[in-house]
């Protein structure tokens, strides 16, 4: 097939992108590289530097695509809070430009990187697809528009999509890894402690109703979630929107993190233990019981393969 990879410069994308080469398929990706970056482009695929309104419709148009992977997003929640004119800007505003773009050109299948955080703070876990969304930030809250977006092109223009929806993303494949300016996520911040970066890691709070006190949240291997993507890919049926859940099915705690950060490096890793932050639920975990028995994915690696990936990519980038 020929598919269009809106942010296949970025973590996750670039990660997708390989996949989906290796798997036989042409790939041309749409990337502003705010945030991505050009050499993180896999050899084979086609890279058009530009915004989803600047762009899209000029690629897609009488190029023959098949399908389009949308993973382009600005995905900060702390600055959603302090710009949200330009998360519904550049997460919605941009995603229905691509939308209206897929019509007037007949592209008639999409899979979209959502997130788990349109649920907020849920009322049991794990969650699932049928649970309430009542996202907390505005990050969640465009993600969950475009995801109402996609039912109403599937309902009125028959565009087939699916949403992956999916909480904490890990590891690296091969030369693809974490890149971020601005880094949010727990293992990447752990290991910058053992590769020297940072002094100790933050740990907020110590006395959730959970094992060991520390929040329990829901982690995911990159390669699984790249063949969740695929296997995404292949089940779009036009004028139907599905929505899955992407998840561990378990969660591991901060501490656990930790811990398996120190056996993998061998590094001590201090900690810092604060107070919590506001908002932060004890447990957040998504059940994948619905793709599970519908396309038949099931994550493959465990939580030390992720930390031993993401480990890998970054010593080989010092």
């Amino acid at each position: 097939m020929k598919l269009l990879v809106t942010g296949g410069a970025g973590y996750i994308g670039s990660v997708v992108t390989a996949q989906l080469l290796e798997a036989g398929h042409q790939v041309v990706v749409l990337d502003d590289l705010s945030t991505g970056h050009a050499d993180a482009v896999p050899e084979g695929a086609e890279l058009v530097r530009g915004t989803l309104r600047e762009k899209a419709a000029q690629v897609l148009q009488g190029a023959g695509f098949d399908a389009v992977l949308h993973f382009a997003a600005k995905s900060l929640v702390g600055e959603s809070v302090e710009k949200p004119g330009l998360y519904w800007d550049r997460n919605l505003g941009e995603s229905l430009a691509l939308l209206d773009a897929m019509r007037e050109a007949g592209v008639d299948r999409i899979v979209f990187s959502s997130t788990a955080a349109t649920y907020g703070e849920p009322e049991r876990t794990p969650i699932l697809e049928t649970d309430p969304t009542r996202p907390t930030n505005p990050y969640g809250a465009t993600k969950l528009a475009i995801d109402a977006a996609l039912t109403e092109f599937a309902r009125l223009h028959g565009i087939g999509g699916v949403s992956l929806r999916y909480f904490n993303v890990a590891g690296a494949y091969g030369r693809f890894g974490e890149r971020h300016a601005v880094e949010t996520h727990l293992i990447p911040n752990v290991l910058a402690v053992a590769a020297g970066a940072r002094e100790s890691v933050s740990v907020f709070g110590e006395d959730y109703p959970t094992p060991d006190g520390t929040c329990i949240r829901d982690y995911i291997h990159v390669v699984d979630l790249g063949r969740a993507h695929l296997l995404a890919l292949e089940a779009c049926t036009p004028g139907r929107h599905r929505i899955y859940n992407l998840g561990n099915g378990d969660g591991f705690s901060v501490r656990e993190v930790i811990e398996v950060c120190r056996e993998v490096t061998g590094h001590p890793i201090p900690t810092t233990v604060g107070p919590r932050r506001p908002g932060d639920p004890a447990v957040l975990v998504a059940s994948s019981e619905r793709i599970r028995t519908e396309l038949g994915w099931k994550p493959e690696h465990d939580l030390r393969a992720m930390v031993g990936d993401a480990w890998t990519f970054l010593k080989s980038r010092a």
